[in-house]
């Protein structure tokens, strides 16, 4: 595929405000809850990117940098910063903004891949992508590492289920 988007194509935004059932017992946002927020955005950016469906092939890590408190303010930012053949590495950016007092925090943030898929399934192709801002360059330069680091991973895993079985029990 010859065609090249720009990586602002992809950006997605999505803002929820954090009740009490999205926390646990120290009045923290449920972590569960807030991959799955990321999950969805990093999806509705990958559509945007490929223009098909897609599907989730990893999370690489939710690094949690600060507590999400009841009441606050969340604003996920998602964008595509890598597109190989088929698969898209989407950055998506945490944001938790405290109302009353003034104050914003980078609360979290996740690198995900995901994999466009045709109408029958297959893996489709996708565009590549360009970066125009500076922010944009320093994902786009450094992606190549972190697809590396992605292989080395996914070699590993394939070691580890060479070795493990479907019994409950050890």
């Amino acid at each position: 595929m010859s065609e090249k988007k720009p990586m602002k194509e992809s950006r997605s935004v999505k803002s929820i405000q954090i009740f009490p059932e999205d926390t646990n017992h120290h009045n923290t946002m449920f972590g569960g809850k807030l991959m799955a927020e990321i999950d969805e955005i990093a999806a509705i950016a990958a559509m945007r990117h490929s223009g098909s469906s897609v599907v989730t092939a990893s999370t690489d890590s939710v690094d949690f940098l600060k507590p999400i408190r009841t009441g606050e303010i969340v604003s996920l930012v998602s964008f595509v910063t890598h597109a190989g053949k088929s698969s898209m590495e989407i950055c998506v950016k945490v944001i938790s903004e405290d109302i009353i007092n003034n104050q914003k925090h980078l609360s979290a943030y996740s690198f995900l891949t995901f994999v466009a898929l045709d109408k029958e399934g297959n893996k489709a192709l996708v565009p590549s992508i360009y970066p125009e801002t500076e922010d944009e360059k320093w994902f786009y330069e450094t992606a190549k590492e972190r697809v590396q680091l992605r292989h080395d991973r996914r070699d590993e895993s394939k070691k580890t289920l060479d070795f493990m079985s479907t019994k409950l029990y050890i």
